[in-house]
């Protein structure tokens, strides 16, 4: 499944469509030839047509179509594919509407964490080409500036160090977005294949007694003996984001108890 990188676009052109500083009160380029549209009905039929037909047929051409206009004229709205991606990325973050500055929040700041995963599922499942997009160079617009500000905020008062606060936040954010790339990318499968992946495994059960070496994988075999896949999700996203989420937040809990000393 190919990747799309944003963060690609060019910054001069980018950033003030992700803030909107060069832009009128109504969100309509300064330069506009066409007064019926404006920027944002732009990205809403971007987003239209990647969350009915995915990613890889998004282009330029497609979005004009979806508007009735030519693809020349979607050019003096948003400069190129690049920037394009940019702006749905950070539009579909700015969804989780996370509570920021004196917004009322969840009573501590691991409940606070769990908001943050929670919503931040929801958005992959809303949005599911998500998952074919690398953040690693994320676009700097108010998705992802709110997105940082509320884990910095969630951890902030705990004693960790500035480098400690940091690393943890970091940490959260890739978990849950790894986490949700799993199961947006199962579900994908299944549409598009026409087979779920309990019917996926059932097609292979030839392999534990034809292949399976139990004494080669004497571990495995001792797990599933002991009945330790017993009632996990078959994927094991879930299972990860049930267990695994929650122990990094035990391992936060840990540093924040070492730093105040109990």
């Amino acid at each position: 499944m190919a990747t799309e990188h944003c963060g690609g676009g060019d910054p001069d052109k980018v950033l003030p469509l992700l803030w909107r500083t060069s832009r009128t009160e109504d969100g309509r380029p300064v330069l506009g030839r066409r007064p019926g549209l404006n920027v944002d009905e732009v990205l809403a039929a971007a987003l239209d047509v990647a969350d009915v037909h995915g990613l890889s047929v998004l282009s330029m051409s497609k979005v004009a179509k979806s508007l009735g206009v030519g693809t020349m004229t979607l050019y003096t709205y948003v400069p190129g594919k690049a920037e394009l991606i940019d702006l749905m990325v950070d539009r579909v973050l700015r969804e989780r509407a996370l509570p920021l500055g004196n917004a009322p929040k969840p009573e501590g700041w691991r409940a606070q964490l769990e908001l943050y995963a929670d919503r931040t599922r929801t958005m992959f499942r809303d949005h599911a080409w998500l998952g074919q997009v690398s953040l690693s160079r994320p676009p700097l617009g108010p998705g992802v500036m709110d997105g940082d500000e509320y884990l910095l905020s969630a951890l902030s008062g705990l004693g960790l160090t500035p480098q400690e606060r940091v690393a943890a936040a970091n940490a959260v954010q890739v978990v849950v977005d790894a986490i949700c790339r799993v199961e947006v990318t199962a579900d994908q499968l299944e549409r598009t294949s026409g087979e779920s992946n309990d019917d996926w495994w059932a097609e292979r059960m030839s392999f534990w007694n034809d292949y399976f070496d139990p004494q080669r994988y004497p571990e495995i075999f001792a797990s599933w003996r002991d009945n330790g896949f017993e009632g996990l999700d078959a994927l094991g996203a879930a299972d990860v984001y049930r267990f695994g989420f929650q122990r990094l937040l035990d391992g936060i809990h840990a540093v924040i108890m070492r730093a105040s000393g109990g």
